[in-house]
């Protein structure tokens, strides 16, 4: 018999997708981004944007930066790809140029914040820069590996709400998740 205290919350049109839409925009940008690779080196600027994704937030202050940072990486990526512009340069100088501001700017955001993701950032270089410079087997694995470990940052700051929105810590985990698979995937069956 069920009591008649217990009672169940109608669900508003709508919420299931304001939930859902980080996640659901995270598999369409890893499909757009692996389609057609053939060889996980092409991906290693991918790397090298998650950090600066990161670091946009933490260097401004501001969580939605973080979004921003997304934006001009997404673009960047995209001229790689479409021109052949190799993006990872000119991330790493937008990151370079986002550590300034972070410095000069000392605003809005806890001490630890630019020095951490400053540091992710120097990881996510060298694991991009590295990648590129090995043989494809090894350089998608450095590829998928570094993706997973951004992966785990993502659900970390997702958890803990910190130095980005949480849709964005959750739209990038499962966006690294998905490439890192198939990177890996890629890698191991060439």
């Amino acid at each position: 018999m069920e009591s008649s205290t217990t009672r169940t919350r109608p669900v508003r049109p709508g919420t299931h997708w304001r939930a859902a839409w980080p996640a659901a925009l995270g598999v369409v940008v890893a499909a757009g981004t692996t389609y057609g690779v053939t060889d996980g080196r092409e991906l290693a600027a991918v790397v090298a944007a998650s950090g600066v994704v990161y670091l946009a937030a933490a260097a401004t202050g501001r969580r939605w930066a973080g979004w921003a940072a997304f934006g001009v990486t997404f673009v960047l990526i995209g001229l790689d790809t479409a021109v052949g512009l190799d993006a990872t340069p000119w991330l790493l100088a937008f990151a370079a140029v986002l550590v300034l501001v972070g410095i000069a700017g000392r605003r809005r955001r806890p001490l630890w914040s630019l020095p951490l993701q400053t540091a992710a950032m120097l990881v996510l270089a060298t694991a991009a820069l590295v990648a590129t410079r090995l043989d494809a087997v090894a350089g998608g694995l450095v590829v998928a590996a570094a993706l997973l470990g951004h992966a785990g940052w993502d659900v970390h700051h997702r958890r803990t709400g910190r130095v980005v929105n949480r849709s964005l810590a959750e739209f990038c985990a499962v966006l690294d998740v998905i490439v890192a698979v198939v990177v890996a995937y890629v890698a191991l069956a060439g």
